[in-house]
């Protein structure tokens, strides 16, 4: 597991970035799991996740945080990058971020990325 804390700061949110190979569904959900075992991921606000299965498959899921699921999906697809899992974690620090939030994401997934 690849894991980068402290990508992004803004007005008391702070976001993580976090992934790995993965294989199948089983895979994903251990792998999650696996995450929320640290006890302040599993605190987080949201873990917010999508892979593409080596069939062509996408899975996401916003985990409360919505459309984030679906910019962490299409910077996949651009990758071309499968069976892979891209969660990227936020901790709400108490003021609404606007679109400014899915520009995080992408920040963190572009982290991850650069980190591969």
């Amino acid at each position: 597991m690849l894991q980068i804390k402290g990508v992004v700061s803004d007005r008391g949110s702070k976001y993580a970035v976090s992934g790995g190979p993965v294989k199948d569904r089983g895979a994903i959900d251990e792998f999650l799991k696996s995450l929320k075992r640290d006890k302040k991921f599993a605190k987080a606000t949201h873990n917010t996740w999508a892979v593409i299965q080596s069939d062509g498959l996408p899975l996401k899921s916003d985990d409360g945080e919505a459309g984030a699921g679906m910019v962490i999906l299409r910077m996949l697809e651009r990758a071309e990058l499968f069976d892979h899992i891209v969660v990227v974690t936020r901790w709400y620090g108490g003021k609404h971020l606007g679109g400014d939030r899915f520009r995080h994401v992408q920040d963190c997934v572009q982290a991850y990325y650069d980190a591969l």
